[in-house]
């Protein structure tokens, strides 16, 4: 079993003379107490105690078990690594999910008789619970990430690590997991039909977004401060984006069009949210109020009152998140088909991040892959690819000409 300790234990002085540390429950004796010699071993044994996040090496005749592995690998990196702003991405939960169908599966086997086939044991159970190919992949991916940290920390054999790499991502068509189809810009006409139902400003983030091709995660964050408003062309620079991580900086450009979405909504306070749900559930109220057809009595004021919880557990916040920001406009896509009495006439589904697929192509097709690149803030042409769509007309133009 895997025990963690809360301080670095000093090196001591046993009856007997000997230098003596205490490590997990167990006596480590190094020497002659005070000579150089034991002071070196006591260091050595400290740094690999460090190393393996303040843990001993496991003995033989006590294996390490996948769930003991799967505890040390969450505990001891995955809570502290894949953290953003001092909260936890959504890594942190897709990690665990992978893992927990490998617990399920496999959490009492020890270690190192977890090889090739039961991995694919695993990718199986995650293709019968009806993942598609490419999470499947994906999952299996994080769950090689397990085995890969324990290698590095010594707590699997390395033999183990090498074998699981062997197994092979699933092919496209060559598997039982289910496809699904690309991504794909949503049709501009999709997306007026929803803006009548909608916030002022989710209308707004949904506008910016298709004339920018910034990330829903991006336009939830805007701040006044965050935008340089001295050029013709104003420069967003998000205070947190998608590849910080990864030392990049990113800059969203913001043209005439864009310019008059947005200068309604920049405040005085240069730190508050530009789009906030609070602030939309508000407008609505006072909307509300004054479409009301009978006037409010004071009794009605007070039934409301009395109605309303003293502590909500759920408050409208300062600014969207991703999930709230589509929730709104599947709100909105319910309230627009409703209008709509012809199934066959309702509009499908969407959500915002086809908004940066729409312009991805546009700017594509009339500037080019590379500076669709540069705007859509990608390292390399391929990913813009997987955004853009291809420009067929201009190929149907060529082949008319030569073929």
């Amino acid at each position: 079993m895997i025990r963690t300790n809360a301080r670095v234990p000093k090196l001591g002085r046993h009856a007997s003379g000997q230098a003596v540390v205490r490590l997990g429950g167990k006596d480590f004796y190094l020497g002659r107490f005070g000579t150089p010699e034991a002071q070196a071993q006591y260091d050595t044994l400290i740094a690999e105690w460090l190393s393996r996040g303040r843990t001993l090496p496991q003995a033989q005749d006590a294996e390490l078990s996948v769930n003991e592995l799967v505890l040390a690998y969450l505990r001891q990196h995955v809570e502290s690594h894949y953290r953003k702003n001092g909260k936890a991405t959504s890594e942190q939960s897709l990690i665990k999910t992978a893992l927990r169908v490998l617990k399920d599966a496999y959490g009492l086997t020890p270690v190192s008789q977890f090889g090739p086939l039961a991995l694919k044991v695993v990718r199986q159970r995650m293709i019968e619970s009806k993942l598609c190919r490419r999470v499947v992949n994906k999952q299996i991916a994080r769950v090689k990430g397990c085995f890969k940290w324990g290698t590095e920390n010594e707590l699997v054999p390395p033999s183990v690590f090498h074998g699981l790499q062997s197994v092979a991502g699933l092919k496209a068509g060559r598997s039982e997991a289910r496809e699904t189809d690309p991504v794909k810009p949503v049709p501009n006409a999709f997306v007026d039909a929803v803006l009548p139902f909608v916030s002022p400003q989710v209308k707004a983030m949904i506008e910016l977004q298709r004339l920018t091709g910034m990330r829903p995660g991006e336009v939830c964050l805007m701040r006044t401060c965050d935008i340089d408003v001295t050029g013709k062309v104003w420069i967003y620079r998000p205070q947190s984006h998608k590849t910080e991580h990864h030392g990049k900086a990113r800059e969203i450009y913001l043209g005439p069009r864009s310019q008059v979405v947005l200068r309604p909504w920049l405040k005085p306070d240069l730190q508050a949210y530009l789009f906030s749900p609070a602030e939309a559930k508000a407008a609505r109220a006072v909307q509300l109020r004054q479409a009301r057809k009978t006037p409010l009595w004071p009794s009605h004021v007070r039934h409301q009152q009395r109605k309303r919880k003293p502590n909500p557990q759920r408050t409208p916040q300062d600014h969207y998140s991703t999930v709230t920001y589509r929730r709104a406009i599947d709100y909105g896509l319910t309230k627009a088909n409703a209008k709509i009495d012809d199934d066959d006439q309702k509009i499908p589904g969407w959500h915002p991040n086809q908004l940066r697929h729409n312009a991805a192509t546009v700017l594509r097709k009339e500037y080019g892959i590379e500076l669709a690149r540069i705007v859509l803030g990608h390292s390399t042409a391929f990913t813009t690819e997987i955004y853009a769509e291809a420009d067929r007309d201009q190929a149907l133009v060529a082949i008319a000409k030569i073929g």
